[in-house]
């Protein structure tokens, strides 16, 4: 049965020994199939850039329990291997809640977990953080550990002493080493669309075929042995006569985006386009629809400046027809972005806001409609996750705040809350555009996919 490999807290290697494992697995031209517990993109991006599968999110919180277990069930019986890397702390989920955890979804699907744990400075106290966790919830089982920042035979020996009478498996030491240490950034990882965050994969297959019992360790990788997928949202209730064009950007800009969202499209039928804002492209004309999904537009903000066909185009896309934007991608449709330099950069101007540098902002968000939109009706309720640095700021002069170039009044779509906070109202919306800090796993939220698809398929020409 596939593993979970989880730790005590985040930055204790749970990503590196992922990457270690798939990268050993590639060189001996096996295929594993790998997934991430949690909303995110980074991770899921270095380990889909390695030669293996495509990295795939396991979300309770975001896509519901059936939906989890059909998507594992799916990809892991087309491998050999699987192993799931668990987010944050075992326990971490939503708020102060296990709910959304590594541990939820590991109990969810029956898996094993591998821990990680980081040894640096400690011997004798790694027993009993081994045993808390252990002994915390008698539902999951720990059947191997891995001890990582270990540098001398002495501190594995002494381990081993430690453990000698626990009733675990372990399956390797890895010492310190920088050349598998994986760049971090304000988000978290690099992505491997910076050139200097490419993984070295023979590098790291040697280092784990020196440091891991690896043929213990695959033993924890098989296929599952259930093979009956659930039935879980179809895209079969999903009826179109005519499918219009969608346009996609997708770049070393903006990259933040579900594969099972692109997927999902297809498998209805609706044809998908890339553009590139990072190349100036235009957008394709037989495009009816526009998705910018989040990404790092703080960080190319004077190249998309200086992206004039594309923002122009941007621009006389809204005319006509409906654009879809997240976090980043909503970013570009304002004004400004003032950098970390306090260096304003001049976006499309769609919508009277300017992006600056502003607290974090992360969590999973409850959202209710408040009236019809494109993508949500008045009081329904769908799930999301917001992840930034950044805040809008309204024009105060340059803009009439309450409409676009357009004339077409604008409003808050829906307002959001976390874990026991209040609700807010949040983002941009008319009838032929979505802007938000949030992000949506649409494949598995049938209300807003089917909101959207409908908003895809108008024809906003005749608006213009």
């Amino acid at each position: 049965m596939p593993c979970v490999i989880s730790s005590p807290s985040t930055d204790s290697g749970k990503t590196t020994l992922s990457l270690l494992i798939s990268c050993w697995a590639f060189s001996k031209g096996i295929k594993i199939q790998t997934f991430k517990v949690g909303p995110d993109y980074l991770d899921q991006q270095q380990l889909s850039s390695i030669g293996q599968p495509i990295c795939r999110n396991l979300d309770i919180f975001l896509s519901g329990e059936k939906w989890v277990q059909k998507n594992f069930l799916k990809h892991s019986l087309k491998y050999e291997l699987s192993l799931i890397e668990g987010a944050m702390g075992l326990f971490d989920g939503l708020g102060a809640t296990s709910y959304s955890s590594t541990a939820n979804v590991a109990k969810l699907l029956d898996t094993p977990i591998i821990f990680i744990v980081n040894a640096k400075g400690q011997v004798a106290s790694l027993l009993p953080t081994f045993r808390g966790f252990r002994d915390f919830d008698n539902k999951l089982s720990i059947k191997g550990i891995i001890f990582n920042n270990v540098n001398s035979d002495r501190h594995k020996k002494l381990i081993r002493e430690v453990f000698k009478n626990e009733d675990i498996q372990i399956l390797g030491f890895l010492p310190s080493d920088s050349k598998i240490t994986v760049n971090k950034a304000n988000l978290g990882l690099i992505s491997p669309f910076d050139s200097d965050s490419k993984i070295d994969v023979d590098y790291f297959a040697g280092f784990a075929e020196k440091n891991l019992d690896v043929v213990s360790l695959c033993k924890f990788l098989k296929y599952p042995s259930k093979k009956n997928i659930l039935n879980a949202n179809s895209c079969k209730d999903f009826k179109i006569d005519k499918k219009k064009p969608i346009a996609i950007a997708e770049d070393k800009i903006f990259h933040f985006q579900y594969p099972e969202t692109k997927e999902f499209l297809d498998e209805i039928g609706i044809p998908l386009i890339s553009w590139s804002i990072f190349n100036n492209e235009e957008i394709p004309n037989e495009a009816s629809s526009l998705i910018i999904p989040g990404g790092f537009p703080e960080k190319y903000a004077g190249h998309i400046s200086d992206s004039d066909k594309s923002l122009k185009s941007l621009r006389e896309f809204r005319k006509k027809g409906f654009i879809y934007a997240e976090c980043g991608g909503m970013m570009i449709l304002g004004d400004l972005i003032k950098d970390e330099n306090g260096i304003n950069h001049k976006m499309s101007g769609i919508l009277p806001f300017k992006s600056k540098k502003s607290n974090l902002s992360v969590g999973y968000r409850y959202i209710k409609g408040l009236k019809d939109t494109p993508m949500i009706k008045q009081n329904q309720s769908i799930r999301g996750h917001e992840f930034h640095y950044w805040q809008v700021e309204r024009a105060s002069s340059e803009f009439d705040l309450t409409k676009n170039e357009n004339h077409s009044q604008l409003f808050s779509p829906w307002e959001i809350k976390s874990w026991e906070t209040k609700f807010k109202k949040e983002g941009w919306s008319d009838k032929k555009l979505h802007a938000s800090w949030i992000h949506l796993h649409l494949p598995s939220c049938q209300e807003a996919a089917k909101n959207f698809v409908d908003a895809t398929q108008v024809n906003y020409s005749q608006d213009a």
